[in-house]
């Protein structure tokens, strides 16, 4: 086994691109730090989201931003808005159905929602997730199941998690099923 060359790559890239796979865009809720914003932007950009609405938040264009996406912000577009009812109204205006990723109660495991479809992922703000009203104006609420004993995930980390899974429900068209559910 080998790692691929240039050409390799591109024909990877090309086949998993032909695959058939819904819109994905992110609602990112007062996410401040312009280095985990950065981290966000470069994955959303290699799993092809198709726009940002920012609440509140740091600009893929600031230069610690920019410098930490390493220029991948020139492939997304995004919108700033300064209320969650705005920006959520415009994710909706433009098609997407909105799932929160927050441990909340009533939420469920992440891989049990159906992310098929236009999705927009709403994540929140490092220290204190999402606002109750983004809360409140998302269609579904999912978690990230974690095993060990610190009890949340650094944003860029669940975002990058959360947009995986959405990718991966769409070329495999559905959720993960499973026998048992969270009581609340």
């Amino acid at each position: 086994m080998n790692q691929l060359d240039s050409t390799g790559l591109k024909r990877l890239h090309r086949e998993w691109r032909r695959r058939g796979h819904g819109r994905l865009a992110l609602v990112l809720d007062r996410v401040q730090n312009p280095l985990n914003l950065g981290a966000i932007v470069r994955t959303a950009s290699a799993e092809r989201v198709e726009h940002l609405y920012l609440i509140e938040s740091a600009s893929p264009d600031a230069p610690k931003t920019a410098k930490t996406a390493m220029g991948t912000e020139r492939y997304l577009a995004w919108s700033a808005f300064d209320d969650p009812v705005s920006a959520i109204g415009a994710a909706r205006r433009d098609g997407y159905r909105i799932v929160a990723v927050e441990l909340a109660s009533g939420s469920r495991p992440l891989h049990e929602l159906d992310l098929t479809g236009e999705v927009a992922l709403a994540l929140g703000n490092e220290n204190h997730g999402l606002s109750t009203a983004t809360l409140n104006g998302c269609d579904a609420v999912g978690f990230i199941p974690q095993l060990g004993r610190v009890g949340s995930l650094n944003v860029a980390a669940a975002a990058a998690i959360a947009m995986y899974e959405a990718r991966r429900q769409q070329w495999t068209q559905g959720p993960a099923r499973t026998s048992w559910s969270v009581r609340g």
